[in-house]
């Protein structure tokens, strides 16, 4: 996990819809970037259904949700259109962003090892700055905790 009050990495990376994004174009802006293991599983999805219930107060607060896993452009569109999600989904296949911010990691499930994005959520102010940080959140309560974060 990356220290807070370090520069948060730039990534470039397409969305839902196949548009680009970059972490400076949201310059001026609080971003609650979220990193996540999979589309459609249970936690993931109630982590996204949270965020996208909560996204106009966050909105209201000058902040911007972004949602990061490795799945393809098509399998978050696909997600987005089956939670009807109201809220930005970041692509990384390629672990650019993923490896950047410090979440590919060995993951034990059932004795087994593997490696794997770990569940971590970053709160990047306007200038760049990481300013709070959380590892192995809690899918179900991790949007409440970051609207709680902005107040």
């Amino acid at each position: 996990m990356l220290e807070i009050g370090t520069k948060a990495p730039e990534f470039s990376l397409p969305d839902q819809n196949g548009d680009i994004h970059t972490l400076s174009e949201y310059a001026g802006k609080k971003v609650i970037l979220y990193f996540y293991p999979k589309d459609n599983t249970a936690g993931c999805t109630k982590q996204a259904c949270g965020f996208s219930e909560l996204n106009t107060q966050f909105e209201e607060k000058g902040a911007v949700v972004l949602g990061v896993s490795k799945d393809s452009v098509a399998s978050h569109k696909r997600f987005e259109e089956k939670q009807n999600l109201s809220f930005t989904l970041l692509s990384d296949p390629e672990l650019t962003a993923i490896q950047a911010y410090d979440v590919w990691k060995e993951k034990k499930t059932c004795g087994k090892v593997s490696m794997g994005v770990v569940r971590t959520t970053y709160l990047i102010d306007e200038e760049g700055i990481i300013v709070k940080a959380f590892d192995k959140v809690k899918a179900a309560d991790n949007p409440a905790q970051m609207l709680e974060e902005l107040s």
